[in-house]
């Protein structure tokens, strides 16, 4: 029961990572809707996600050839990979949850006068329709739409309240992955603890086994080249030693070749 788990949860891992990275890869190629605004106001919380996510997606194959094979080296790499994932995962929950909780008017007060630069500011007064921060007079970055004389709103309340939204829903998709990625630590960890052979048994392909027939045609190929090479009453006394030192399984594979051996020594004899 813990093999199918554990399987199970890599998928759900391979699964949320996938659509965590899309979402990052979607906001830096400006698909998204007010993706241009968290890329200028809040790039290292989408920094430290897209990392988070990637680094989720890589460990999640890690786990497949663990899992599948019982390979138990494989199994304790991805346990540990799984930590650091988790580390990764609540970083941003926690950068964005303290920004959110903690003055975030003050906070947003800074950034747009320290932090964003006329460029930062020009992006977010194009998105959000609006020209300078308290108005137009104050802060403003001019632009087409942007001047001291228009009817445009400030952009304080706008942005605050983008701000919040985002902050929120970051955190909560955030820690509200932390039970799933502790349940997927703990299958891991106890698939890894039960797992007692370094290679999974009876797992090798098909094209690698020998048959019984296989192994008599072999042996008769073999036998064959002894007897061109040395004859066959010495090719038939090779053929039995090495039978008698391989033990039984060997034997029954080359009872045939020793009849053959025998039909190619009479053969010899009375043509001799």
């Amino acid at each position: 029961m813990t093999k199918p788990a554990c399987f199970i949860a890599n998928i759900v891992l391979s699964c949320y990572s996938l659509l965590a990275l899309v979402f990052t890869l979607l906001t830096y190629f400006h698909t998204l809707k007010n993706a241009r605004i968290l890329l200028v106001a809040n790039t290292s919380e989408l920094a430290l996600s897209t990392l988070a996510a990637a680094f989720a997606l890589f460990v999640s194959p890690i786990g497949y050839p663990g899992i599948l094979l019982n390979n138990r080296p494989f199994l304790a790499v991805y346990a540990f990979l799984l930590w650091i994932a988790f580390g990764l995962l609540v970083v941003p929950g926690y950068i964005t949850y303290k920004r959110r909780t903690l003055n975030l008017e003050a906070k947003v007060n800074q950034q747009w006068s320290q932090e964003l630069g006329a460029a930062g500011r020009l992006t977010i007064q194009s998105v959000l329709g609006c020209c300078g921060y308290f108005s137009p007079f104050v802060e403003a970055t001019v632009s087409a739409t942007g001047y001291s004389r228009n009817i445009l709103p400030g952009c304080k309340q706008q942005f605050l309240e983008f701000q919040e939204k985002a902050f929120t829903r970051w955190y909560i998709v955030s820690f509200g992955l932390v039970p799933v990625h502790i349940a997927i630590m703990a299958a891991g960890l106890l698939c890894s603890n039960h797992v007692t052979y370094p290679f999974r048994k009876g797992m090798m392909p098909k094209a690698y086994p020998l048959s019984r027939e296989a192994m008599a045609v072999i042996m008769e190929q073999y036998a064959s080249q002894l007897a061109d090479q040395y004859g066959a009453d010495a090719a038939a006394h090779m053929i039995a030693n090495n039978s008698g030192n391989t033990g039984p399984r060997a034997q029954t594979h080359t009872r045939g070749t020793g009849s053959g051996l025998s039909g190619l020594g009479s053969g010899s004899g009375s043509g001799g």
